[in-house]
């Protein structure tokens, strides 16, 4: 009789460690669904860890598959597995949104400042005597210029920061190719005289 005693703890101890693996992770299914949909709807995660985005939707299609299997130890571990997935999405994307908002930024105040050393490089060239440039294409290039970065402060306002680095690259060429024409043309009007 002592012996069944001791058994019978250890049988019910199994059935219920049984019983709660029999049953699928509802619950860790359910927050895993909500992580990953929370994530999916968070733009910078969307925008900035789409790769981390995609490992997420991936772990909670496989924890779907293997719960249909009724595998529900391994559909737990991937519902934990989604979670974290789509919480680092979350937290990488405000990083990133972070870092390319500060890089937008830093691309804003170089521009003005090239902007502004174009602009009087443009009036200084026009003071040399003799120079051999065209002054019309010169303006037209830098109201191009111009526009494009009125267009890029406007990309900035509205948090397009991806659009902003690409748009200042842009620019700054046109600039470089004004500056590098302006200098050229003043070196070969010194070398006349």
């Amino acid at each position: 009789m002592k012996k069944l005693y001791k058994i019978i703890p250890l049988i019910l101890i199994f059935l219920w460690v049984f019983a709660a693996c029999a049953t699928p992770p509802i619950d860790d299914m359910n927050r895993a669904q909500d992580a990953v949909l929370r994530a999916e709807n968070d733009a910078n995660a969307v925008n900035y860890a789409s790769p981390t985005l995609l490992q997420a939707r991936d772990a909670l299609s496989r924890m779907q598959a293997e719960a249909d299997a009724r595998r529900y130890d391994a559909a737990r571990n991937l519902a934990i597995e989604a979670i974290n997935h789509a919480e680092r999405a979350i937290a990488d994307g405000r990083a990133a949104e972070i870092r390319a908002r500060e890089e937008a930024e830093n691309v804003i105040r170089n521009l003005e400042e090239l902007m502004t050393q174009t602009s009087n490089a443009i009036n200084n060239a026009r003071q040399v005597p003799n120079l051999q440039i065209d002054f019309n294409a010169i303006s037209r290039e830098m109201d191009l210029a111009q526009r494009a970065f009125d267009e890029t402060r406007q990309s900035f306002q509205a948090g397009n920061y991806r659009d902003v680095i690409s748009r200042g690259q842009i620019i700054r060429s046109i600039l470089s190719d004004i500056n590098s024409r302006l200098a050229e043309a003043v070196q070969a009007t010194s070398r006349k005289q």
